[in-house]
């Protein structure tokens, strides 16, 4: 099939590599154009970008893909199917409608749960027991449009945002590819999302990584996992921030009370030569991996070496 493809970021590269090696017709990419990155400022290429190049794929980044001159430009093409993964753009009606087989996209939840930028955080902040990917023909709202093929994964105990997102752009390079082969062949079904369970993922912001540690200790263990790699969630100890990579939570079978009724929220209330444990809204929260300002990324054990912390120290200050 002679397909444009549209994504950015490293999501969006499984889905095209898989459609490469499938041995449809890529005819075109569109990306993102190239932004400045780091304290220099040099333009740095989409992941996308990137992989076409290497594949000697036409690009193409427009600042707008709505505008008249970028619209001329996909119908010079001709695409019998427009694939979208992560673009980072709203389509319009015109594009939507100007392929053979309209557009699909590859969105990273179970659709209509969790549409929006952010699916794949979310469902860990949430506490959802499993996520998946959802294969829709776009319409013009945002992630609306009936769905083809939905897979489901569960959500592991372990799982971080880092860890979900590769699961998830592999199976839904898996799914593109079987998508396009039953649009090729007719044998393609398409459901109504049902609209009164629509959920919405709003974008991930640096800010949101600063931990409240009013909320329970449950909730910090999520965000903990969910935010990680970016932006991570932190708090702050003697004016530095603190990022916390891995922590867990502490109920009284380990000698801490899970009601901290005696310890307001961000205290610690334990140390032991492999963890601190800070006492929550609700519960308390080991932390076992960590990051001082400055300071690389290390377990609680070797950043207790070089940095000394009492009971009764408050975080978040």
């Amino acid at each position: 099939m002679r397909i444009i493809f549209m994504g950015t970021p490293d999501f969006a590269v499984n889905t095209l590599d898989a459609i490469n090696k499938a041995g449809h017709e890529i005819a075109l990419v569109v990306t993102q154009p190239d932004k400045p990155k780091g304290r220099s400022g040099a333009l740095h290429m989409s992941d996308v970008k990137q992989y076409a190049i290497q594949h000697k794929l036409e690009v193409f980044q427009p600042e707008k893909v709505k505008t008249p001159e970028a619209v001329a430009r996909l119908k010079e093409y001709k695409p019998e199917l427009i694939v979208v993964a992560a673009f980072g753009q709203i389509l319009s009606k015109e594009i939507l409608e100007m392929p053979e087989h309209g557009c699909i996209n590859v969105h990273a939840s179970l659709l209509p749960r969790l549409r929006g930028a952010s699916p794949i955080q979310s469902t860990i902040l949430e506490g959802d027991k499993e996520t998946g990917v959802t294969i829709q023909q776009m319409g013009e709202g945002l992630d609306t449009g009936d769905i083809i093929l939905q897979e489901s994964i569960p959500i592991e105990d372990s799982d971080t945002g880092g860890s979900l997102f590769d699961k998830l752009a592999e199976l839904g390079a898996a799914l593109a590819v079987r998508t396009i082969d039953d649009i090729a062949s007719g044998r393609a079904e398409r459901t109504p999302q049902d609209e009164e369970k629509a959920t919405y993922a709003k974008k991930i912001e640096k800010n949101m990584g600063l931990i409240d540690w009013d909320k329970s200790a449950e909730e910090t263990e999520r965000m903990v996992r969910a935010l990680d790699p970016w932006p991570s969630a932190f708090t702050h100890i003697d004016g530095k921030m603190l990022k916390i990579w891995r922590a867990a939570v502490v109920d009284q079978r380990n000698g801490v009370s899970a009601s901290n009724v005696d310890y307001m929220p961000g205290t610690v209330v334990d140390v032991t030569k492999d963890s601190v444990t800070v006492s929550c809204g609700k519960g308390a929260l080991s932390l076992n991996e960590v990051q001082l300002e400055g300071k690389k990324r290390m377990a609680v054990h070797d950043f207790l070496l070089g940095y000394k912390i009492s009971a009764g120290t408050v975080l978040g200050r």
